[in-house]
């Protein structure tokens, strides 16, 4: 899996990827977005609901298809999403996911680890017209 840490994270990594929390999506989104990650073939849809005054982020949905530490991810970032004021999303880095992962994630893993992330963060600022893309993709994030 190209993860290294205690038994009882990657244990809660396989739930997570097993059992996914928030998944599936939301009828009437603030926004949506999608993002891949070509390397591995991860895909991750998420929807995003936000507060009237567009500063805190009230709900979160995904679907995905892709290794357990992509889903699994997703799955931990759209608990930890839901009462997050949008600039905290922004300011989000790699560091954080792997810190809610809770284990030591392989350099080549770290893409399948942080898609959830940039794909809400890219969501955001398409939605705030700050970037104009029509996908994530990690391809060219080192």
């Amino acid at each position: 899996m190209g993860i290294g840490g205690s038994d009882m994270y990657r244990q809660q990594i396989l739930d997570h990827y097993k059992n996914p929390r928030n998944y599936g999506e939301i009828e009437d989104p603030t926004f949506t977005h999608i993002g891949e990650n070509p390397m591995c073939g991860d895909e991750i849809r998420m929807d995003v609901v936000l507060d009237e005054n567009e500063e805190t982020i009230e709900q979160v949905a995904f679907q995905g298809d892709g290794c357990a530490i992509s889903q699994a991810s997703a799955s931990m970032l759209s608990q930890e999403l839901a009462g997050m004021a949008v600039e905290d999303l922004e300011a989000m880095d790699r560091d954080d996911i792997t810190e809610m992962l809770g284990v030591d994630i392989s350099p080549m893993r770290v893409k399948c680890a942080v898609l959830a992330e940039k794909v809400a963060q890219d969501g955001a600022e398409i939605y705030f017209g700050e970037k104009d893309i029509d996908r994530t993709t990690t391809e060219d994030d080192d």
